[in-house]
């Protein structure tokens, strides 16, 4: 799964340093699945005020999946939405995706991204995802 990068944004890039609200939005517009789910956690977080949120369901097709995947295992996209929303992502499978604040929940995201937490949050049927 690529971005569909418009062409004005292509010529930034060419150019130099790039807009990263145009790059956020070329994120939203090209992985709308994986916008959608990271966006609705960030609310999620907002609205119950917890130490985290995180979504537990699976993707509804490999589309969707791929966008996911798409979006957290590039530093650059990632690194872009957690400054967009204001939030720390974490990611440990397929779909396990948490939004952390950045008001020093610092123990919480090492507990969720641990060894120990990977390892407990495997399944058979996850084992293809």
């Amino acid at each position: 799964m690529s971005l569909d990068v418009s062409p004005a944004l292509l010529e930034q890039a060419e150019r130099g340093e790039v807009d990263e609200a145009a790059f956020v939005d070329c994120v939203r517009t090209s992985l709308p699945y994986a916008w959608e789910m990271i966006s609705s956690l960030v609310a999620q977080l907002e609205v119950d005020g917890g130490p985290f949120a995180d979504n537990q369901t699976p993707p509804p097709d490999e589309q969707a999946r791929g966008q996911l995947l798409r979006a957290l295992a590039s530093d650059a996209i990632r690194g872009a939405l957690q400054r967009h929303f204001g939030v720390r992502l974490a990611f440990q499978n397929c779909h396990r995706v948490a939004v952390f604040p950045l008001d020093g929940s610092e123990e919480r995201l090492a507990r969720f991204t641990s060894v120990r937490a990977q390892l407990l949050n495997q399944s058979p049927e996850l084992r293809d995802c």
